[in-house]
């Protein structure tokens, strides 16, 4: 579960499942409500649990992209249930 856990990391997840392969300000964008830092922050942690892969551009302005690793689309699935049963299991 610390996968997933904190605030944003399933917006991010289901973002990068949505989207695909986007950039930082794009992240941003599809998700108002959150600060550069903690989507910052947040993307290294994904980036680390082997979630998210970043890949980097040696150009001039720099250009990162994010992806899901097969990892990461291995969790959607799971996901996805949790969202199921929490709309069915709403007090």
């Amino acid at each position: 579960m610390s996968l997933i856990q904190g605030k944003y990391k399933m917006f991010i997840l289901y973002a990068l499942m949505e989207f695909g392969t986007v950039r930082f300000n794009e992240l941003k964008r599809y998700i108002a409500t959150v600060s550069y830092k903690t989507l910052s922050v947040t993307l290294k942690e994904l980036e680390a649990d082997g979630l998210v892969h970043r890949e980097e551009y040696p150009q001039i302005p720099p250009k990162v992209e994010y992806s899901l690793t097969e990892r990461g689309k291995s969790l959607i699935p799971i996901l996805d249930s949790m969202c199921e049963w929490g709309e069915k299991n709403k007090i």
